[in-house]
């Protein structure tokens, strides 16, 4: 009798990587050189119009009427720094100065108070802790707008509107919902056992902000004191409202000098550069503490 022998049928196994798909490749793709090479290349179109103000601002208001700014590649010598002379010479370098003392100032403040105040906020028990940290998250969405008003009235009787002091504490009362924010959200990411650690040893909080959560917060700090250094430097609108002449930072004096030369783009373009060069450098020299601050403080 011939037993009949059932076939089953065997499935192939397959080893290795799963196959990719076309999505896939295309991923694999975008982490080439040749991505690299594309990203160079729109960093440095970016950067064109700088190179195109920079220009201007070297070249008499004749050859600016007359030629495009590129054309400077085959005539170098229409270079000249006579609009900075100019420049100078109208005063501008009160308002740089004006613009140093405003910006520098509101940026240190802002990142000591917000520092420790974030410092309270992510690692000391409190009454109310988690409601006052949720009224600093609240500030975040009120306009500027609506205080200008009041601050200003505030400012008239306390004898300080038009001054210095009046534009940095307003930058500093604006500036710190944000910062703390920041801040708090990079502080309470660093483990704990390093605070047990320091209190066991007998560390104050003083001592543990410090020596500890200080030092390890360096590059939220890092970006906080970039993004505060750029808004302050840059701020026209607290500049028109709260400061005078005496007072006024380069932004204010810009506008001011706009409608005083009116289409003289030498005078413009020096000022403008110069309000630019600053904060450019800035950034440039730690945008790897602005991105590693920022991507930090925003997932955790």
């Amino acid at each position: 009798m011939t037993t009949a022998t059932a076939t089953t049928p065997v499935t192939e196994l397959h080893t290795g990587a799963p196959r990719r798909g076309v999505a896939g490749r295309i991923v694999d793709r975008l982490g080439g050189g040749a991505v690299q090479v594309v990203m160079v290349l729109l960093g440095v179109f970016w950067l064109v119009p700088t190179l195109g103000l920079l220009v201007v601002s070297l070249r008499s208001v004749e050859v600016n009427n007359a030629e495009g700014w590129w054309t400077v590649f085959t005539k170098p010598a229409e270079l000249t720094i006579a609009n900075y002379r100019d420049l100078l010479a109208s005063g501008f370098t009160a308002s740089f100065w004006n613009t140093v003392a405003i910006t520098v100032p509101t940026t240190i403040l802002v990142i000591g108070i917000a520092a420790m105040a974030a410092y309270a906020f992510a690692w000391m028990e409190f009454p109310g802790r988690d409601t006052l940290f949720l009224i600093v998250v609240g500030l975040l969405i009120v306009p500027i707008q609506i205080a200008l008003i009041p601050i200003a009235s505030l400012y008239g009787g306390m004898g300080i509107f038009g001054t210095i002091p009046g534009v940095v504490l307003f930058h500093v009362a604006f500036g710190l919902p944000f910062a703390i924010f920041l801040l708090r959200n990079f502080f309470i990411g660093i483990p704990s056992s390093l605070l047990e650690a320091a209190r066991m040893d007998g560390a104050k909080e003083w001592k543990i902000f410090a020596s500890v959560v200080f030092p390890l917060g360096k590059p939220a700090i890092a970006s906080l004191g970039i993004f505060q250094f750029l808004w302050v430097w840059n701020d026209m609108l607290i500049a028109l409202v709260f400061a005078n002449t005496d007072s006024q930072p380069m932004t204010k004096a810009l506008q001011s000098q706009m409608r005083q030369f009116g289409n003289n783009v030498d005078i413009l373009s020096s000022g403008a550069f110069l309000s630019l060069i600053v904060p450019l450098i800035l950034f440039f020299a730690f945008q790897r503490y602005f991105v590693q601050g920022m991507m930090a403080g925003s997932v955790k």
